[in-house]
């Protein structure tokens, strides 16, 4: 194998494929990348055998061949390398890859790529094109509230299903770990109809986010009941997808909840963040929150170190109403609120709280709340 391409290009498609290959495997090839090299140019391949992705950048390939190097250390190797050099990449038998740019030279050692193993992509009887943007925003909008808790398998992702808005088909996404929940619509794109309910794992929507990153246009979707693919210009993700059954995440949505409290965003969540500073770990980072007479005082008492609180303006019209929550959960919601102001919408003191944004009527967050 014997080519030529520009770094910058190597750089960008190292990139993108880099990150999915874990630091420590069982297997030594699953820490590689392997590259081949033919007509196209030179593609690049790396799994972690629940998510593969790959990639051909332009190049001047004086040899065909292929080979499997250390993804991690290539990629810092030209990453280091001078912007615009031309990289020279050179494999004369099967132990060592010659990198070859300017005065600097790198022999990286090889191994088979016989033994290099691939995720077979499968059927797709679902497949459509959507934004970057639109789908980006889908995931951004939920991707905090992914359980981490590996027990609950089934929460370890997001859930993307298809659901009807007011007579109009959208395409949605939900995430939760039990504590909080996050729900956000789409106008479902063409072809996006008639999915299957799939749960996207952590470590793809994180991927995918990476590479949505900056993206313009549209991206490609295709979608089987095991697996996703994502082709989004000259990258290719394929992923298997968590088998198991989402929750009825519609149970848990409050229906009734008439206590309505309107508060600045930034200025809510300056505070939050001051009081919770006293707050101890061990009980979970309680924030009280007693609203009346449009004036919301929020509290922390911490029994080894005092107590803090802070009142804040609110547009509040009922009685006196009290409330705990989990601090950063708390934070985290605010943060996805994009208008001046967020709205709560209480029921009682041991009730989900809905938390919704003007500017995103589309988006629904609920927060479940803590004893204080």
């Amino acid at each position: 194998m014997k080519v030529t391409l520009e770094r910058n290009h190597l750089l960008k498609s190292l990139g993108h494929v880099h990150r999915v290959v874990e630091r420590r495997n069982t297997y030594p090839v699953l820490a590689n990348v392997l590259l081949i090299a033919n007509d196209e140019g030179l593609h690049l391949r790396t799994t972690d055998l629940d998510i593969q992705i790959s990639e051909t950048v332009p190049a001047m390939v004086s040899k065909e061949g292929s080979t499997t190097v250390p993804a991690h250390t290539f990629y810092e190797i030209v990453r280091k390398l001078s912007d615009g050099a031309e990289v020279l990449l050179e494999v004369n038998g099967e132990d060592q890859m010659l990198i070859n740019s300017s005065r600097s030279r790198f022999f990286l050692s090889c191994l088979s790529p016989e033994g290099f193993p691939g995720l077979e992509a499968g059927d797709f009887p679902n497949d459509f094109s959507i934004s970057a943007s639109d789908f980006s925003g889908l995931i951004s909008r939920t991707q905090f509230a992914i359980s981490t808790e590996e027990t609950r398998y089934y929460l370890n992702g997001i859930y993307f299903h298809s659901a009807e808005v007011d007579g109009k088909p959208t395409l949605r996404a939900v995430a939760t770990d039990g504590h909080r929940l996050a729900r956000t619509d789409i106008e479902a794109p063409k072809g996006a109809t008639d999915i299957p309910g799939i749960i996207v794992p952590r470590k793809t929507v994180g991927e995918i986010q990476k590479l949505l990153d900056g993206e313009e246009g549209d991206v490609r979707l295709e979608i089987s009941e095991t697996k996703i693919r994502l082709c989004a210009g000259p990258v290719v993700l394929l992923s298997k997808l968590i088998e198991g059954t989402f929750p009825d995440y519609e149970r848990v949505m409050p229906k009734d909840n008439d206590k309505e409290m309107v508060v600045d965003r930034a200025s809510f969540a300056a505070a939050v963040d001051r009081v919770s500073t006293i707050a101890s770990d061990r009980g979970g980072k309680v924030v009280k929150l007693i609203v009346q007479d449009e004036m919301l005082e929020l509290s922390v008492t911490n029994p080894d170190h005092g107590n803090a609180t802070e009142e804040v303006p609110v547009a509040f019209e009922h009685d006196r109403f009290e409330i705990g929550f989990n601090a950063k959960y708390l934070l985290d919601i605010i943060s996805q609120i994009s208008s001046e102001d967020a709205t709560f919408l209480f029921g009682d003191a041991g009730s989900p709280t809905l938390v919704t944004d003007k500017n995103q009527s589309n988006a629904v967050y609920v927060l479940m709340p803590m004893r204080v």
